[in-house]
């Protein structure tokens, strides 16, 4: 195993055990609003913390993008104002699931070397489930090899999606009436792992966010499934939107989206 990843999966359990203990007393979370729907526990700032203390330590000329801190500059560059390394970190996806109780959330890291996603730790504290992936070694749930669905149908396909408002768009509406059925986790990056894992054949989302897609897209990747943004393109990491399937579903999602 790479020793970045290893580091990466040192810094997520240590995230899970700080998310593990504040889940046994939710009342107490002291939780605030940072936009319509979007919520921050101090759980989500101490676990954001603590990964970044494992990692800073390990690598500290390392850059970090966070969903509660912002960029944190490192000292090395590629070129320009590009962090030569950067981790990309998400301490809670699904922190509204998470207050609520709903055990579907999961400790997100990644790291983009020199603009390219190059290892990835999903790791799900509630189920002790952790999903990793080096770029060219393939994907892994708790040591096991993972391989993304052989479904070939897209009328037996189970899918997620996080569309917000837009199921009023009829490519969307058109997509996601075809398959078997439709289900929205409330955690991107555990519909991404999901997906990884061959529990999900699909999923479709829209205004997401670096830290939501960076891990989930490379475990996609390195089970052997297909990502893109709605253009068949690799931009998702930059426009929010994307699609990622098992191979054989993979294209009939995408042509809904193209139609």
């Amino acid at each position: 195993m790479h020793p970045m990843l290893n580091t990466a999966i040192k810094a997520a359990r240590r995230a899970g055990t700080l998310i593990n203990r504040a889940s046994l007393d939710l009342e107490r979370l002291q939780v605030a609003r940072k936009g319509p729907k979007d919520y921050v526990t101090e759980v989500d700032h101490a676990a954001e913390e603590a990964i970044i203390d494992v990692l800073r330590t390990a690598y500290p000329s390392h850059a970090f993008l966070g969903e509660e801190s912002g960029h944190i500059a490192g000292t090395d560059s590629s070129a320009g104002d590009t962090p030569e390394f950067q981790w990309i970190i998400d301490p809670i996806d699904g922190t509204t699931n998470f207050i609520h109780g709903l055990p579907l959330f999961a400790v997100s890291i990644a790291l983009q070397h020199r603009g390219q996603i190059t290892q990835a730790v999903v790791y799900d504290p509630s189920r002790n489930e952790l999903f990793t992936a080096s770029r060219g070694g393939g994907a892994f749930l708790n040591d096991r090899r993972i391989r993304v669905s052989g479904l070939r149908r897209y009328h037996d396909a189970l899918l997620a999606a996080h569309l917000g408002k837009t199921n009023s768009d009829a490519r969307f509406a058109e997509m996601l009436a075809e398959p078997t059925a439709v289900r929205r986790l409330g955690s991107t990056v555990l519909d991404l792992a999901y997906v990884a894992a061959g529990r999900l054949d699909g999923f479709c989302g829209i205004g997401l966010k670096p830290w939501d897609l960076a891990a989930g897209g490379l475990l996609v990747l390195e089970a052997g499934g297909l990502i893109s943004d709605f253009e068949g393109e690799q931009q998702w990491m930059k426009t929010g939107g994307v699609v990622a399937a098992t191979p054989k579903i993979f294209p009939q999602m995408l042509g809904y989206l193209q139609a």
